[in-house]
């Protein structure tokens, strides 16, 4: 493993150490210490991701939830209760044309 990539895996492991020790000693639900240690390692795990990637063209079998996320998506609740939506938006899509495409792909 290349010097960046192991550098961030140890800040990563940094990072989950503090965490722990934070949540263990945490004083209340709404403890500083905890949530500043939750971000330290959301921070580190991408900066991880971006050094394996960046290295080695890999990335991790894991996903970081993106908080915005939530708060967007219940602004964006339908409130018309018109559910017919296609869940996904690819689902027109022909699927003897994908065949195709995937014919014409070489992977050598």
């Amino acid at each position: 493993m290349s010097t960046q990539a192991r550098e961030a895996l140890r800040l990563l492991v940094a990072a989950l150490e503090t965490h722990l020790d934070a949540v263990a000693t945490r004083r209340s639900p709404v403890d500083a210490a905890a949530d500043d240690a939750y971000d330290a390692v959301a921070e580190a795990f991408e900066a991880y991701e971006e050094a394996l990637d960046v290295e080695f063209a890999e990335s991790l079998p894991l996903v970081l939830e993106d908080d915005d996320q939530y708060d967007d998506e219940e602004d964006d609740e339908d409130v018309t209760g018109d559910d017919d939506e296609a869940i996904d938006p690819h689902a027109e899509e022909d699927e003897d044309d994908l065949d195709d495409d995937l014919d014409e792909f070489d992977l050598r």
